[in-house]
């Protein structure tokens, strides 16, 4: 069995109120089809340039999320048809990110990056900058704040991930409304551990896809 038939398998696992982000970064067409096709519509890019080739060659109705850092120059390309954006980590960015969905008349979703570990490579917000954050984006008409998302240590360290995930579920209950509705941690690597604590969005790549050779 391929190891893209494993999405069904995980769905089939997991609360159905989980929503499963395919990470397609790097993945080709023929790969990501393969995954559409089986009913999937929510993939996550990481970089700008890569999104837009494949938005403009894809299906028309996969919701595209931007999970990589984004730079405020590239923010106009991607407010045409972008989903959900993962990875607020600046008030610079929430600005552009509003004044480019002005001029285009929408609003755009987005997720607070919040850094729970303590590697040099991770962006986002501390934790005691939450509040100030969502009344910042409170006041800017064109940004919704859906929730928050964040990365646990690359560790095999399951105590130290469990810990970070705990960190940022207990920061989400503050906040969680009908709207602030998504705590967005997990990737093919911890899922099971941000499942335990009460991850409700996984981004999901390399368990989906077959292992390239």
């Amino acid at each position: 069995m391929s190891r893209n038939n494993s999405l069904n398998s995980i769905k089939d696992e997991i609360d159905k109120k989980v929503k499963i982000v395919v990470v397609s970064k790097t993945r080709s067409k023929k790969e990501i089809l393969d995954i559409y096709n089986k009913d999937h519509r929510d993939f996550g890019e990481n970089k700008v340039q890569e999104i837009l080739e494949k938005h403009e060659k894809l299906p028309k109705d996969i919701r595209w999320h931007f999970i990589g850092h984004l730079q405020t120059n590239k923010v106009k390309y991607i407010i045409p048809f972008i989903s959900l954006v993962h990875s607020v980590d600046s008030l610079k960015l929430l600005e552009e990110i509003n004044k480019r969905a002005k001029a285009k008349n929408k609003i755009i979703k987005c997720l607070i990056q919040v850094k729970i570990a303590n590697e040099e490579s991770k962006y986002g917000f501390k934790i005691n900058e939450i509040s100030d954050v969502m009344n910042y984006a409170s006041e800017l008409e064109h940004i919704l704040i859906k929730g928050l998302m964040g990365m646990a240590t690359n560790t095999d360290n399951n105590n130290l991930i469990d810990r970070e995930f705990k960190l940022l579920n207990t920061e989400f209950k503050k906040y969680k409304s009908k709207i602030f509705n998504v705590l967005s941690m997990g990737m093919s690597n911890d899922y099971i551990l941000a499942i335990s604590n009460e991850s409700n969005m996984l981004r999901l790549g390399s368990i989906i896809f077959e292992v390239r050779k």
